[in-house]
């Protein structure tokens, strides 16, 4: 497919199929196909291929892959064949065409007999560079339609045949021939002049354009093989008492295995010995890991973060959260509506009206008695002047130098298709940790007792915590080391389970954890204290009672701290026009304390994965055009759902592969940087298109008229081309 309207034409062959519902996608190239009675996919196949294009039947994400290439997919071996192939023709292309366009711009080139090598150069590039626009012209054709690809093709064709005329038949072969440099507008035959520059530029330009629309599509399935490769490779499951080292994907239902601290959980199942933390922020978004104690569930994917837990396997294979997740995520790319480019819907309309009035000036100059060449030259002119040099340019030179500048700012563009969503965009759904917080936890607060030195409470309650693996603990550790430097080390340390550490430091029995804990020890929070406590647990955060020698000193408060851009980002996204709205696992105290942080009046809480794309789907549904802001995987069906993804650098690479923008810095601030960036660069392309079809459509009449001296042509072409790249540098000054 090359165009929008190819999407349409197979998707209306498909429909046509008694019992087929069929969506054909053109940014993913894929068609989603519901079909009932006696229709195979193989029947469907042969319809894609009987309207003129191939097709073949999905590889699964993952599938096993035989061979030296194991490593690779079969859809990435395609798409890079595809790739290089593309890039191959434009290189050649781009060598040959140069000196062409060089030669027929600059007088002082034009030796004797420049004009045969022209010839020589720009014939390859029209015929064999030009192949992909011609088969796709002829394939428009047999279906009665017409793209700028049939523009691209019949004006190049037409350059390039009216060029052999005037040079074997014409007087455009004589040793001497230069391109005249007056623009006068006169009645000429044509069979003194050569239009190579024309045919060989606009075919270099165009390969470049579809060379960076390949490369930002080509990353479209990424996305399911990173999230599928999270899963863990290998497991130690338990049989006959030992334990032996198997594939993931060989685990079979109800088998048990060992999950070792720091390991992947191998696939969804139940706790059935030991307790542990796991880490479900990739699922939940929740930034506190989760205790599990026999008869808890686990997800395949998480991280264990604690103790040595035993696992019966109650899901594996496809029917794992995790392959769930996959599924929505290939669903939400497959369903996002295809942009249909602003060249191609012009070219509905200007295509057939150019080869309308490049006819109507054949007939009518050979109606007043005219001679054919004139007539001829009239109506190759229309054709010429019609296929834009400029059109060429308008969308990759912008997109060339947004992008550009986008990643000087820490933007990086996937593609043209992206930059028409945020002109639209009115809903900004931003997912909370990692996001608008550092999705790390930190160590926000120390309430003290009466008599008590803060430092002394980092001190001991950081060497205590710091025998411990529980993540909690770590964030206490690492910050109580930095503001206090070496923690001491802990004699006696044991962890109770559930509850807490303790430990004995510099000759202090220590106790750290759950205020039931301090309790066990006689050890009960004054009311300060407890009210330090509350306050904390009713704000979502997570508090840590500290006591020792028999007393309780002190209340520790670990969160998830909001990044300190954040406020002033909603702002920023406020000031464009755009409603914020905080969407998070965690739960409603949690993201309510940190929507009032940063000036977020909308909040959408305790969801899972599968709920963020519905969140999003039903504020779609509700005439909003969505923009989503995550890090993490939970986030990645979400920012392929959304209209507009933008992925935070600093977040997982299944996030980053399923959105359209991908902010660097892992700074929010970047996030409305993004959307002006993107929003000036459409614009750019727009006024670049208008300025290109403007051109064009002015200069038709006269060509038309038989006045359009090629010089002038020529002129028009190179201006018009000037015009679109200085347009578009002026990307380059966004701040």
């Amino acid at each position: 497919m090359t165009c929008a309207s190819c999407a349409n034409r197979i998707e209306r062959k498909l429909n046509k199929v008694d019992g087929v519902t069929a969506s054909v996608n053109f940014a993913t190239e894929k068609a989603s196909v519901e079909y009932t009675g006696t229709v195979t996919p193989q029947e469907l196949v042969t319809v894609v291929e009987s309207a003129g294009y191939q097709a073949s039947l999905p590889v699964r994400p993952d599938a096993p892959v035989d061979g030296d290439h194991a490593e690779e997919h079969p859809a990435d071996r395609s798409a890079d064949r595809e790739l290089a192939a593309l890039r191959t023709r434009l290189v050649v292309s781009a060598v040959l065409a140069v000196p062409v366009i060089a030669m027929a711009m600059v007088p002082a080139l034009q030796f004797d007999y420049w004009q045969w090598l022209s010839l020589t150069l720009a014939a390859p590039v029209v015929i064999w560079g030009g192949l992909p626009f011609h088969r796709a012209a002829w394939t428009n054709l047999k279906h009665g339609a017409a793209t700028m690809d049939t523009l691209i093709s019949m004006g190049t064709t037409a350059a390039l045949a009216w060029s052999v005329y005037a040079l074997f038949l014409g007087t455009a072969g004589e040793p001497g021939m230069s391109h005249p440099f007056e623009l006068t507008v006169s009645r000429t035959d044509g069979s003194s002049n050569i239009y190579l520059e024309v045919g060989a530029g606009v075919i270099t330009f165009i390969l470049l354009g579809r060379y960076f629309e390949a490369r930002s599509k080509r990353r479209a399935g990424s996305a399911l093989r990173a999230l599928l490769e999270l899963g863990a490779k290998e497991v130690s499951v338990l049989r006959d008492g030992h334990e032996v080292r198997v594939g993931a994907d060989q685990l079979a239902v109800d088998d048990v295995f060992v999950v070792r601290p720091g390991e992947k959980v191998a696939t969804d199942g139940v706790v059935v010995d030991g307790s542990s933390a796991v880490d479900e922020s990739m699922l939940t978004g929740e930034s506190v890991p989760v205790e599990v104690r026999p008869g808890d569930r686990v997800v395949g994917a998480t991280v264990n973060a604690g103790g040595r837990i035993v696992v019966r396997a109650t899901r594996v294979g496809s029917d794992t959260q995790l392959a769930q997740m996959a599924t929505l995520v290939e669903e939400a790319q497959a369903g996002k509506a295809a942009i249909q480019r602003l060249a191609d819907r012009v070219s509905g309309v200007f295509v057939p009206v150019a080869i309308a009035v490049a006819v109507g000036a054949l007939g009518f100059w050979l109606g007043t008695g005219d001679p054919p060449a004139v007539a001829f030259t009239a109506s190759v002119a229309v054709l010429i002047i019609a296929c834009p040099c400029a059109l060429g340019l308008a969308t990759p030179v912008a997109l060339l130098v947004g992008t550009g500048r986008g990643a000087q700012m820490g933007i990086l563009i996937k593609g043209p298709e992206v930059l028409e969503s945020t002109r639209k965009v009115d809903t900004v759904v931003l997912d909370k940790t990692g996001t608008v917080t550092t999705g790390q936890m930190t160590l926000v607060d120390v309430v003290v007792a009466d008599g008590v030195a803060r430092d002394d409470v980092l001190r001991l309650a950081g060497a205590v915590e710091d025998a411990s693996e529980h993540p909690i603990a770590n964030a206490i550790a690492k910050d109580a080391a930095q503001q206090v430097g070496q923690l001491p080390s802990v004699e006696s340390f044991s962890n109770v389970e559930g509850l807490g550490v303790q430990g004995v430091v510099d000759g202090h029995a220590v106790v750290a954890g759950r205020e039931q804990l301090l309790a066990d020890w006689g050890q009960h929070l004054d009311p300060a204290l407890k009210a330090a406590k509350t306050a904390a647990e009713q704000a979502g955060h997570t508090a840590v009672a500290v006591g020792w020698d028999g007393r309780a000193r002190a209340v520790l408060v670990v969160a998830d701290a909001v990044k300190p851009t954040s406020a002033e980002a909603v702002r920023q996204l406020r000031a464009l026009g755009l409603t914020p709205v905080l969407l998070t696992g965690d739960n409603e105290a949690v993201a309510r304390t940190v929507a009032a942080e940063v000036g977020i009046d909308e909040v959408i809480a305790e969801v899972l994965p599968k709920d963020k794309v519905d969140v999003v789907k039903r504020l779609q549904s509700d005439g909003k055009v969505v923009a989503m802001v995550g890090d993490g995987i939970n986030d990645a069906a979400a920012l392929a759902q959304a209209d507009l993804g933008l992925a935070m650098g600093t977040g997982t690479d299944v996030a980053i592969e399923a959105s359209d923008l991908t902010l660097v810095r892992g700074d929010l601030r970047a996030a409305p940087d993004a959307i002006r960036l993107s929003r000036s660069t459409l614009w750019t392309i727009k006024t670049n298109l208008v300025w290109a079809f403007g051109y064009n459509t002015l200069a038709i009449p006269i060509a038309a008229a038989g006045l359009l001296n090629p010089m002038l042509a020529g002129a028009a072409m190179a201006f018009s081309s000037v015009s679109v790249v200085a347009n578009s540098l002026r990307l380059q000054r966004f701040r």
